[in-house]
């Protein structure tokens, strides 16, 4: 593997060193997975030592992937990021769908997780709040944008789909996706890993191209509908309570740095 600014041995080190839970996020864990083409997709949490939470080191994330930076993955392929628990807290306050399914993923989809990590994983209300419905509604656009705003595979690296079925079905069962899962959160703070039917099988088809690229945007307009009318109204807070999130993370780096575990 090359080096980045995020895989260095350093970074590896500090991961490894306590990674509080490490899952499946991609297709695999969302069930829309096809046999034989996607590659595998995990993320952790991990905490960092005090020097480099206090001190001038500075980490963020450790980044592994089976092929090279620049280089598509393919079939049994692994790519991983390991987060800063800080890092990813910022990201899961601010909504992020990937970032958020670590606290939905089935038991069977976990790598590894200590007892923090199941406490963060029991009170998925820290973090959530209506800037999630406006993250989903944001990715599901940004999706459909790239589908459409393409059509001959510019800036994708998928032409093939678009040779095969002309559109990236890809994009297309992402966009879905993205649709129904925000709708969920929003409906009833949860997501359900994975898809229940029958989006999950729709999402299958419409990957495998099933479903027409007219079919796939109309049905993303009226989940972008859903969305925009659930913001304002649904149960989740306007944003998360900051003092409680900075009070859980406070205590959990406290804690971890307090114990015996070797932090460098």
């Amino acid at each position: 593997m090359s080096w980045t600014k995020h895989s260095t041995p350093e970074h590896e080190a500090i991961a490894g060193a306590l990674t509080i839970l490490r899952c499946q996020v991609g297709s695999g864990v969302h069930g829309t997975a096809i046999a034989g083409t996607d590659d595998r997709d995990e993320m952790g949490i991990c905490l960092e030592p005090p020097d480099y939470v206090i001190g001038l080191r500075h980490f963020d994330q450790y980044v592994y992937r089976t092929q090279p930076e620049g280089v598509r993955s393919g079939p049994g392929d692994l790519d991983l990021t390991v987060y800063s628990l800080r890092k990813w807290m910022r990201l899961a306050v601010g909504g992020n769908p990937t970032v958020l399914l670590p606290l939905f993923v089935p038991e069977s989809e976990i790598v590894s997780v200590t007892d923090l990590g199941r406490d963060l994983r029991a009170d998925p209300g820290l973090v959530l709040s209506r800037q999630a419905g406006h993250r989903f509604l944001g990715y599901l656009r940004s999706q459909r944008d790239r589908m459409v705003d393409h059509p001959q595979g510019k800036r994708t690296n998928r032409p093939e789909l678009i040779a095969r079925y002309g559109y990236d079905t890809k994009y297309a069962g992402h966009m879905v996706r993205l649709g129904v899962q925000g709708v969920e959160l929003l409906e009833t703070g949860r997501i359900t890993l994975p898809m229940p039917e029958p989006w999950r099988s729709l999402i299958v088809g419409m990957r495998q191209g099933a479903h027409t690229r007219e079919e796939a945007l109309n049905l993303a307009a009226d989940l972008e509908d859903r969305l925009e009318r659930l913001i304002p109204v649904c149960d989740l807070p306007e944003h998360p309570d900051m003092d409680r999130v900075n009070r859980w993370l406070v205590a959990a780096y406290r804690e971890t740095w307090a114990s015996d575990v070797p932090l460098s």
